[in-house]
């Protein structure tokens, strides 16, 4: 039987044959490191709904859904209607325009903390003007972030991101005394290392559910504990909720736990498919960023950027938003499937396994090196990752199911039950060979 690779290599000539000349661009062929996969990604020419087509004419079943970021699939037609009717309108301005106020009117009722709202281009921008706020608010330097935890490449914050947790993840870096690292879902050993720098600790940033490490949920437990240090030692506590805003429900994943973040930052799901990036807090703590109350001695400066609240991505911003609101069925349906895909995957692997996630998310351990359960970010990189990127390529080679090599599985309400058991019957086989 011929090898996944020969299979693929077969299949997309001219992915190669393009991705060839993109290495003679971009670094890596790539601008984004973890778009690569051996021997070459393929590249994509279309995509609608649930499918991906390359650009040899290869059908893909989705799961990657551009970043996580597409809860109806790609192209919806209820975002895409919109896009279409602002196009002749103008698509960018750098002028105050009436679709962020209605944006932003449909965003402060469905997220409490939503008291003040600013927007940029990206998530990593989000996160990055979060640590400036509390910093500027509290006075203070220190921030901490969680072993495996992803906040986009924000100087800040590039830090403790893969195992083991103690190596600086990229030259160019300055000032990284002041971040510090937090093991996930330990709250004992967290508050025992907060304690260590609690007079000099501006804030904490989470993930709700640890995304890039291993779709790991928080227990409830551990996120009120660490918010209960916080707000004692004066430090204001970060919501990360680009990957889980309006994923799980409409609004954020928080108040199902009675939090009171100071900050939330949203991403993905709520640009519509456009790139964004949301900072949302507490009036009185985004208010250090208002330039009609303070000097510029004693203000922060938040937000800013030539395409912050265009008003492309603040219309299918909006079509995403009031989609969902109006079809709370969507989150009913595809929580369900992502269920159904956790149970049968662990099922066909019989022990060999652990999946991970909540609602649509998933993600499937191959257990070694002792791991038995997954509840951080240690456990996930202690587990086989190269069978799982060669799970994921042999899906994609084989049976037409694209993950990205190593990354969790999202889907969409493109998805159907139908495309749940073919990926099971894919599953099945791989798992035979193993």
């Amino acid at each position: 039987m011929s090898s996944a690779v020969e299979i693929y290599k077969k299949k997309t000539p001219k992915s190669a044959k393009i991705f060839e000349r993109s290495k003679k661009y971009h670094v890596n062929g790539v601008s984004h490191n973890i778009r690569f996969f051996k021997p070459y990604p393929f590249v994509t020419k279309s995509a609608k709904g649930k499918y991906v087509t390359d650009v040899d004419g290869n059908k893909y079943t989705d799961y990657w859904m551009g970043h996580w970021s597409l809860i109806l699939g790609h192209a919806a037609p209820p975002v895409a209607s919109l896009v279409k009717k602002q196009l002749p309108s103008c698509w960018m301005h750098g002028t105050v325009n009436e679709m962020t106020v209605l944006f932003s009117d449909v965003i402060q009722n469905a997220v409490p903390v939503a008291e003040k709202i600013r927007y940029v281009s990206t998530g990593t921008e989000a996160t990055m003007y979060a640590v400036r706020t509390a910093r500027a608010v509290t006075g203070k330097k220190i921030i901490a972030k969680i072993d495996g935890g992803w906040h986009g490449y924000t100087t800040d914050l590039l830090k403790s991101v893969n195992w083991p947790f103690e190596q600086s993840e990229s030259l160019g870096l300055t000032d990284e005394s002041h971040i510090i690292s937090i093991p996930y879902n330990d709250l004992e050993k967290s508050i025992q290392i907060l304690e260590s720098v609690k007079e000099d600790l501006a804030g904490v940033i989470i993930e709700p559910v640890l995304g890039g490490a291993g779709c790991i949920p928080a227990t409830k437990e551990y996120l009120t504990g660490i918010q209960e240090f916080v707000h004692r030692h004066n430090a204001l506590f970060l919501l990360d909720e680009i990957v889980t805003g309006f994923r799980f429900s409409f609004g954020c994943l928080y108040p199902s736990m009675n939090l009171d973040p100071d900050i939330v930052t949203l991403g993905k799901i709520v640009g519509g498919g456009f790139p964004i990036g949301v900072i949302c807090g507490k009036k009185e703590i985004m208010e250090v960023s208002d330039t009609s109350m303070h000097s510029k001695s004693d203000r922060a400066y938040i937000g800013g950027g030539t395409f912050s609240a265009n008003p492309m991505t603040m219309t299918s911003g909006r079509a995403m938003l009031q989609f969902l609101k109006k079809n709370p069925k969507v989150y009913k349906k595809i929580g369900k499937l992502g269920q159904i895909a956790r149970q049968e995957l662990a099922r066909v692997f019989d022990g060999k396994v652990v999946t991970t996630g909540m609602g649509s998310l998933f993600m499937t351990h191959f257990l070694a090196d002792g791991v038995t359960e997954i509840k951080n970010a240690s456990d996930a990189a202690r587990c086989n990752t190269e069978l799982l990127h060669r799970y994921h390529f042999e899906m994609i080679a084989r049976d037409g199911i694209f993950f990205l090599p190593g990354k969790l599985g999202a889907i969409s309400n493109a998805h159907n039950e139908s495309d749940i058991r073919k990926l099971v019957q894919a599953t099945s086989r791989f798992s035979s060979t193993m």
